[in-house]
């Protein structure tokens, strides 16, 4: 007898309702809005509207109200059930792929033979599937809040997964607390390598609404837990993520006042008010006072057709980078603390500025030469963005013969007239800066074809990875308050330098040219021990330098004629033979004898008047 092998019955399918129509149905059955309103005029000669009722007493309902709210309801039940985020990655990686650690206790699985199946799930089900995850067998890792607490999946040296973590940060929530505790999962002591955050959005930019809040809370935790913001947020947003910050806040104004005086292409004040219900007029055409603020505006955005949302957003955020954008160049932009990670970080010179008379707390301005691998952007990355961007344009630089890949950034704006200013952005192999396009035209950025650029590209970041950059930094260290105001006011930013070996200093960065005036201004008699380069960086930025030897003297930045000079202000009249024998040079000029530093060789030439004293 023939021996054949039954055919597998037909895969069967359970019929488990598991999205949550039945929460939106119940919602549209009991606040869609049926009844029918009468319109009437108050004692003030106000329009107002009330329900409207019969003879009886009874609610009268509007039939067209009805008969949409009825047909809205139809359309939604004759839709699919959309998967939910978490059965959406599992059914297309594979349970056998993905460990889930969450709260259920049941879930609905695929089968290999296609078949579904309910699955119960228990506390020491999520164990087994953070084990798999630690030791490699599970490449994925799924977890919630309920798997958010008491538990490590950090590349540790102790397991046998090693690999950086990529951690995709899907749904946020609202509480900053619980974001922490989830992203502490990925990033602890004893690990091979860092984690890398990935905040997920879609291309709705209402969905920005729901990051900025937990990038504002965030902030807001890390400076009530620390006293720093960048605890809390550990840099994974940036200041133009919060729509909520003061920079978002005077953008919003701004928007305000262009879409009332009609220079917004997204949409039209009328449509706005109506579509919104937010007023920003009074009866006789005047702005109010008092403006929404920006959550309920991003709240009402939320509520406009996505392409509607995706046109105002842009305008808006344009108007905030702007606004980011000159803080940052103007050096008042205030994140927090920055934290720059060295390979190595070396103490030279600890001088102290300051002892504090009660505490006996001190400042100090430490001179650390720190030593950083550059980490550049490989070919097969580069090319992916070039291949997926439609704006990418291949680029080499006709002067320094470096190159480039353009794309197309997001646009400033211009707050008076609403004119968008395009920018472009050029990546190069170890860093990336932004550009106007008109600046683009002027520069000596010219096309290049696919192939000379990946050969550039390559021989650029092989150079870049075999290079150590060497830099030698001053930082204000200590109890900095006493001593703020002596510190540079354009460069307001708080550092933290931590190298590799676990070496760790936090204060403000001082560069050379404000250097004699730190010291000038503490009353510190060291301006004439400093580098006399130093003395001359600080002339030329404008801040003049006081010396007491050899003889009582500024040096300070002059202009003469149009032409910048550095100036050698109270030489005796019987040093002027001296000090033109050793390189400085004189001037009559309105009948005052001026007596100036060669600009080439100011420094040397300072170094010889120095020396002259000795």
């Amino acid at each position: 007898m023939e021996n054949r092998r039954k055919p597998a019955p037909p895969a069967a399918t359970l019929d488990i309702n598991c999205d949550c129509k039945e929460y939106v149905i119940d919602y549209l059955e009991r606040a869609f809005p049926t009844r029918q309103m009468r319109v009437f005029t108050d004692d003030t000669g106000t329009q107002r509207s009330a329900p409207m009722e019969d003879e009886a007493g009874n609610p009268v309902y509007n039939p067209e109200a009805e008969a949409a709210r009825d047909q809205l309801i139809e359309q939604l039940c004759a839709l699919p059930p959309i998967m939910s985020a978490l059965d959406g990655l599992l059914e297309h990686f594979g349970h056998d792929h993905v460990a889930e650690v969450t709260g259920r206790t049941k879930r609905l699985i695929t089968t290999g033979d296609g078949r579904q199946k309910l699955e119960t799930r228990s506390t020491r089900t999520s164990q087994a599937e953070a084990a798999a995850f630690m030791a490699g067998r599970k490449r994925m890792l799924i977890f919630s809040d309920a798997g958010g607490t008491g538990r490590s999946y950090h590349a540790s040296r102790d397991a046998l997964n090693q690999e950086q973590r990529v951690h995709l940060l899907l749904e946020p929530g609202w509480r900053a607390d619980r974001a922490i505790q989830g992203l502490g999962r990925t990033h602890r002591t004893h690990q091979a390598s860092t984690p890398l955050f990935r905040p997920v959005t879609t291309d709705c930019k209402g969905e920005l609404r729901f990051t900025s809040t937990i990038a504002r809370r965030l902030d807001s935790l890390g400076a009530l837990t620390r006293g720093q913001r960048q605890t809390g947020g550990q840099n994974l947003f940036d200041p133009a993520d919060n729509l909520e910050s003061e920079y978002a806040c005077a953008a919003l104004v701004t928007w305000f006042h262009l879409l009332v005086g009609g220079k917004l292409n997204s949409v039209s004040h009328a449509d706005f008010e109506s579509r919104t219900g937010l007023v920003l007029c009074e009866k006789d055409g005047v702005m109010k006072e008092e403006l929404p603020p920006i959550q309920r505006w991003l709240n009402r955005i939320l509520a406009l057709p996505i392409g509607l949302q995706n046109s105002i957003f842009d305008e808006f955020l344009s108007l905030v980078e702007t606004r980011v954008s000159a803080a940052r160049e103007a050096g008042r932009l205030d994140v927090g603390v920055e934290t720059i990670l060295v390979d190595k970080a070396t103490l030279i010179d600890d001088t102290l500025l300051r002892t504090d008379p009660v505490s006996g707390a001190t400042s100090h301005l430490l001179t650390i030469e720190i030593e950083q691998r550059r980490v550049p952007v490989s070919l097969a990355r580069i090319l992916h963005i070039a291949d997926t961007d439609p704006t990418a344009e291949y680029l080499i630089n006709g002067k320094s013969g470096m190159v480039a890949l353009q794309t197309r950034a997001r646009a400033l704006m211009e707050e008076k007239e609403g004119t968008p200013i395009p920018r472009i952005e050029l990546m190069r192999p170890t860093r990336r800066e932004y550009m106007r396009e008109e600046d683009l035209f002027e520069s000596a950025w010219t096309g290049i074809d696919r192939d000379a650029f990946s050969a550039k590209w390559v021989e650029e970041a092989d150079e870049a990875a075999n290079k150590v950059d060497t830099e030698t930094i001053r930082l204000a260290t200590g109890l900095l308050l006493p001593i703020w105001s002596a510190l540079p006011s354009d460069h307001l930013v708080v550092n933290r330098i931590a190298d590799k070996d676990g070496n760790s200093w936090l204060g403000r960065l001082v560069f050379d040219e404000h250097i004699v005036q730190l010291f000038t201004k503490l009353g510190i008699d060291r301006a004439e021990n400093l580098p006399p380069t130093d003395i001359v960086k600080s002339a030329i930025s404008g801040r003049s330098v006081d010396l007491s030897r050899p003889f009582p003297m500024t040096i300070r930045r002059a202009l003469v004629n149009g032409s910048p000079r550095i100036e050698l202000v109270g030489a005796p009249a019987q040093q002027l033979a001296w000090l033109k024998s050793i390189g400085c040079f004189t001037e009559v000029i309105q009948y005052r004898t001026r007596v100036f530093l060669p600009m080439p060789t100011a420094a040397e030439t300072l170094d010889r008047i120095l020396l002259g004293s000795s």
